[in-house]
């Protein structure tokens, strides 16, 4: 989810529940049943399924994007968990796992709470397919960016504060997924 909507959603719920509170109602608490519930991919990796127990809403947004059918397969808060700037999120198309074959998409969030320049590439295993490329100035997310066999490429994920900037404040190039 993105920081504009992260705080949107923040601010909705402070003012819904100063307006319950000024009434004398009570706040009804959230029950695990109402939190979302995020496809992920058989193959997914402890981490990834680590992060999306504790940002499901995150891993449920970015999924949207991507469209229906799609099931997380990586979640890696870039640089890392503890100095996060960005989420890179790779998504694979049905249920039976990665392959050469597989349909991939990505989304490069952005969670620095301002717009930077970013730039999210993905790539095929195979030459022939080529890379899907998504870059500019954002303020919530790069792509999404989709591989029709995208399963066992790479993906990489760029951000700087302008294009122009000589630091990254994210350079990563990660496995799309695994297939060996």
């Amino acid at each position: 989810m993105s920081a504009r909507s992260k705080s949107a959603t923040k601010l909705a719920s402070v003012c819904a529940a100063s307006a319950i509170g000024v009434l004398g109602l009570a706040v009804p608490q959230v029950n695990a049943a109402e939190k979302p519930n995020p496809g992920i991919a058989v193959d997914a990796d402890a981490k990834t399924r680590a992060y999306a127990a504790d940002a499901p809403s995150a891993v449920v947004a970015a999924a949207v994007v991507c469209g229906s059918g799609y099931n997380l397969y990586r979640a890696d808060p870039l640089p890392d968990l503890d100095t996060r700037q960005g989420t890179l999120f790779v998504y694979i198309k049905g249920t039976n796992g990665a392959s050469n074959d597989t349909p991939t998409c990505s989304i490069f969030d952005n969670n620095t709470g301002s717009t930077k320049w970013m730039k999210l590439k993905l790539c095929s295993n195979y030459t022939a397919d080529g890379c899907a490329t998504d870059q500019g100035n954002f303020s919530q997310y790069a792509g999404p960016v989709y591989r029709t066999r995208g399963g066992c490429g790479t993906v990489t994920a760029l951000m700087k504060t302008t294009e122009s900037a000589s630091k990254y404040i994210i350079n990563a190039v990660r496995d799309a997924t695994n297939c060996n």
